[in-house]
C-alpha cells in the first residue's frame, strides 16, 4: 500500500530520520522524568508543572532540538548502521556536540541556567537510554529486511565465472539476488548450473519483461568484462529497472568510496529518481490528496452512478488490466461508460463511439469516469501525479514500436501527468500521438520533484476545461 521497498530501493534516508525523531523524543521524555523522580515520587509523573518551572526544562527542549537537527540533516550518510562503532560515531558525537552548541546559546543569550552535578547525571542517564533505543532500531531494521521491506531484490547478469565470483563475497543482508542471466550458456551445462547456483537461471535470449514482472526486481547488476555487455545493455535500458555496472577489479578503497562487498567499484546506468524521503513525501500526498478529493467528489460519483443505472442498468464500476511500476499488472477502475456489448476490449475509445453510451459521454467529457482511480491510488497501484497506465497489450505493441517505451513504467503510473496537462489527454489513436505522450512521460520522470507534481495537480483543472476527453 505504502510502496516501502521503493523508498527503502537506494537508501535508508527515511529509516535514519525516523529514527532519529524517536531518539529526539526520548531525550526530551528522559530529561522530562529524570527532574521529577529526582526530587519527587513516581505518582507526579503526570505533574507537567514541575518540570516546566525547573532549571532543565529549557536547555532539554534545546538539546533535544539540537541533537535532531544534526543527527539528521547534518550527515551524508543513506546506509543505516547496526555496529556500536556508529553508536559512538553518531549518536554519542551528537550529543556532545548539542551540549556545546546549547550551552553557547545560553551564554550568547544570558538565558538563566544553573550548572549543577544533576546535569551530568542526566546526561549519562540519556547515553544509557540512546544506546537502548540504537538496539531497538537495531532489531527493527532488521525485521525490516527479514519481511523483504528494506530491500535490494538483483538480478545478476554476467558470464558464469564472474557470477561465480561475485557469489562467494558476503553482502549485507539487504542484499537479495532473486535470479541470474549467465551469458555463456552455450558451451556450459545448465543442469550443472542450476545445481551449483541456488536461484533461477536464465539466458540471455530469455523474455527479460516477464523475469523483471514475476521476480520483483529493483536492480540489474552487469558484471564487467563481458563481452555480450553492449548486446545486453542495450536490451535491459529498454526497462525501467535500475541497472548498476559492477567492475570485478579489486580496488584500494584510499577515498573512503561506498563500494559492493567492500572491494568493487560501481557505477549506475540507469537510476530511478523515485525512492527515499521523497517518494515517501508523494506517497502520503497521494493517500491525503485521494481521501480528500472522494470526499469532495462523493455527491458527483453518487449521481453518475445512479445516472449509469437509470441509462444502462448494472455494473456501475468497469475495471480492466493495466500495467503499473516495474511491469507489474494491476486492476484499473473507472466509472462504466460503455454499453454492454461484446466488443473488442483493446480497441480504444474515439470521441463519435458508437459503443457510448449518453451518460458515458458526459462522464468522459470531463473525466469524471476516471474518479474511481483515487481507489487505486489509496490501494498503492497508482499514484495522483504520473505516466497514465496503459492497457497491457498496448504496452507490449508500442514497447515494439519505441525502445524507451517501457521505462514510463519507473513509478507508479498516475490519474494525471504531464503529458496529460501538455494535450495529450484521452485516447492515443495514432502511434505519432502515443510518441509525443511517451516524450512528455520520459521528461517528467527525468525531472521529477515534488514541487513538479504541485504544479501538474494545480495546472490538470485548467487542462480538463482546455484539452476535451474522448
Amino acid at each position: 500500500m505504502f510502496r516501502l521497498e521503493k523508498v527503502f530501493q537506494n537508501d535508508d534516508t527515511v529509516f535514519i530520520i525516523f529514527s532519529n525523531f524517536i531518539k529526539s523524543i526520548i531525550l526530551l521524555i528522559t530529561a522530562y522524568t529524570f527532574v521529577i523522580l529526582s526530587n519527587h515520587s513516581i505518582y507526579e509523573l503526570n505533574d507537567f508543572k514541575i518540570f516546566s518551572i525547573s532549571n532543565f526544562f529549557f536547555i532539554s527542549i534545546l538539546l533535544s532540538t539540537i541533537y535532531l537537527i544534526l543527527s539528521s540533516f547534518f550527515k551524508d550518510k543513506k546506509q543505516y548502521k547496526t555496529n556500536f562503532l556508529s553508536f559512538l560515531k553518531e549518536d554519542v558525537y551528537y550529543i556532545l556536540i548539542s551540549v556545546i552548541l546549547t550551552f553557547t546559546i545560553i551564554l550568547i543569550f544570558k538565558i538563566n541556567f544553573k550548572l549543577e552535578i544533576k546535569f551530568i547525571y542526566l546526561l549519562t542517564t540519556q547515553a544509557i537510554v540512546l544506546f537502548l533505543a540504537k538496539l531497538y532500531f537495531n532489531n527493527l531494521y532488521k525485521q525490516l529486511i527479514n519481511k523483504n521491506i528494506i530491500q535490494r531484490n538483483v538480478m545478476l547478469v554476467g558470464t558464469y565465472k564472474n557470477i561465480q565470483k561475485l557469489l562467494k563475497e558476503k553482502f549485507e543482508k539487504i542484499i537479495i539476488f532473486k535470479c541470474c542471466m549467465i551469458t555463456d550458456t552455450d558451451n556450459i551445462n545448465i543442469n550443472l548450473l542450476k545445481s551449483e547456483i541456488k536461484f533461477p537461471i536464465f539466458k540471455k535470449g530469455d523474455d527479460l519483461r516477464s523475469i523483471l514482472e514475476y521476480h520483483s526486481l529493483g536492480q540489474i547488476w552487469i558484471l564487467d568484462g563481458d563481452k555480450n555487455k553492449s548486446d545486453i545493455l542495450a536490451k535491459i535500458l529498454k526497462y525501467s529497472v535500475d541497472t548498476l555496472n559492477i567492475k570485478l577489479e579489486e580496488v584500494l578503497n584510499i577515498k573512503g568510496k561506498k563500494l559492493l562487498a567492500n572491494k568493487y567499484d560501481f557505477e549506475f546506468y540507469e537510476m530511478s529518481r523515485f525512492y527515499g524521503i521523497n517518494l515517501l513525501i508523494k506517497i502520503l500526498m497521494d493517500k491525503l490528496l485521494s481521501l480528500i478529493f472522494l470526499l469532495i467528489s462523493s455527491p458527483i460519483l453518487f449521481f453518475s452512478a445512479l445516472a449509469i443505472y437509470i441509462e444502462d442498468g448494472f455494473p456501475i464500476l468497469f475495471t480492466q488490466n493495466r500495467t503499473g511500476w516495474d511491469g507489474r499488472r494491476f486492476k484499473i477502475y473507472k466509472l462504466r461508460s460503455l454499453k454492454k456489448v461484446n466488443f473488442d476490449k483493446t480497441l480504444q475509445v474515439s470521441k463519435d463511439d458508437k459503443r457510448l453510451f449518453k451518460t458515458g459521454k458526459l462522464l468522459r467529457r470531463f473525466s469524471i469516469d476516471e474518479i474511481p482511480q483515487f481507489i487505486n491510488i489509496l490501494k498503492g497501484d497508482m499514484s495522483i501525479v504520473g505516466p497514465r497506465p496503459h492497457m497491457v497489450e498496448h504496452d507490449i505493441h508500442y514497447s515494439s514500436l519505441f525502445d524507451n517505451f517501457l521505462k514510463r513504467h519507473k513509478c507508479n503510473p498516475g490519474l494525471t501527468g504531464w503529458a496529460q496537462v501538455n494535450g495529450y489527454r484521452g485516447a492515443t489513436q495514432n502511434p505519432e500521438a502515443m510518441k509525443m505522450r511517451m516524450e512528455y512521460d520520459l521528461w517528467y520522470l527525468n525531472n521529477w520533484t515534488i514541487y513538479l507534481d504541485i504544479y501538474i495537480i494545480l495546472k490538470t483543472f485548467y487542462a480538463l476545461i482546455k484539452y476535451k476527453g474522448d
